[in-house]
């Protein structure tokens, strides 16, 4: 079903930005210059993380949410 893939889709993109992967984390500790700490990148990107797991949660609670665009289309 389409709303099983979105989560993955969600959760896939959650773990970029989350230890101890973190991909995204790495790549910005890569370009950022060397007065930004790791700490201040884990810090900065905590409001994203909370977004992406607050829209996790509306998913979760309201499935339907994934299909109203597909069935407007038709």
């Amino acid at each position: 079903p389409a709303w099983v893939t979105i989560m993955i889709a969600i959760n896939l993109q959650t773990s970029f930005l989350t230890p101890p992967f973190g991909f995204a984390l790495f790549y910005l500790r890569g370009v950022a210059p060397r007065s930004v700490r790791t700490q201040d990148i884990y810090r900065g990107v905590l409001p994203f993380v909370v977004i992406q797991i607050v829209g996790l949660l509306i998913l979760w609670f309201f499935p339907e949410i994934v299909t109203i665009v597909p069935q407007l289309l038709d």
